[in-house]
């Protein structure tokens, strides 16, 4: 696989990732969720649609605006959450957007599942607070069960997330065995608004792992090599947090 700009939460703002795919032009672009858009994907991302991919994050489902902008795009086929996409070099990229929550599924310690499916949760749902048939359209910004259980069927290279895995002070474990599942080389996510250096646990997770700061970007090649295009705009601050401790709760 050839180069790829992953780019943290966008939180709106998207002219520096414009500026970078026009830098590199050959680069596929691939955003880690929390896009948050103020007008549709199409109008704000169009120039680059043919090379661009994305997961969505928890806060794309926080206001209906921000949820018709991304599902009702144009470009919402674009979203790979819940599936494999190979892209034009071969490059197989798996997708998980959204976060865990308690009120459906926080995977840290004996919990089980709440709700195994989005499906399950919008039976239990009243009808005044459903969205397009489903749960709350909070809940659309939430990962079930179910969609890792499919994931983990198939083959990829490359695992974008929007929660972080397990070497991450407010990451999750199991999404190392779902990187693991699917066989990749990589796991790049976004939501916590940092990049730390995960190095120190490539070799016993049996993949690398990369966060991208907020708004930065970052070009990781076929080797697994990675350049800084653009800095987070937190990294400085959060570079020296400590990052294998467990903590509770939704961030970013």
């Amino acid at each position: 696989m050839s180069a790829i700009l992953y780019c943290g939460d966008p939180h709106g703002k998207f002219k520096h990732i414009l500026d970078a795919a026009q830098r590199m032009p050959e680069a596929m672009v691939v955003v880690l969720g929390d896009l948050e858009l103020n007008r549709p994907l199409h109008d704000e991302l169009g120039a680059i649609a043919s090379r661009l991919y994305f997961i969505h994050g928890n806060h794309d489902a926080d206001t209906e605006m921000n949820w018709t902008h991304l599902w009702d795009s144009n470009m919402a086929g674009r979203n790979v959450h819940g599936r494999v996409e190979t892209l034009p070099d071969g490059t197989r990229l798996a997708g998980l957007g959204g976060v865990f929550r308690g009120a459906v599924w926080y995977p840290r310690g004996p919990g089980e599942a709440v709700f195994r499916s989005r499906d399950d949760h919008a039976k239990t749902t009243p009808r005044q607070d459903r969205w397009r048939g489903g749960p709350h359209r909070k809940h659309w910004g939430t990962i079930y069960p179910d969609e890792l259980d499919h994931l983990a069927t198939l083959r990829a290279d490359v695992l974008i997330t929007h929660e972080a895995p397990g070497y991450h002070h407010q990451g999750f474990e199991i999404l190392d065995t779902l990187a693991q599942c699917l066989g990749v080389q990589l796991l790049v996510h976004g939501h916590s608004h940092d990049r730390l250096d995960s190095s120190g646990r490539w070799g016993a997770q049996g993949f690398k792992s990369f966060g991208v700061g907020l708004r930065g970007i970052t070009a990781i090649d076929s080797d697994g090599h990675a350049e800084v295009i653009t800095p987070g705009e937190l990294d400085g601050p959060r570079m020296h947090r400590q990052q294998f401790v467990g903590n509770e709760g939704e961030s970013a």
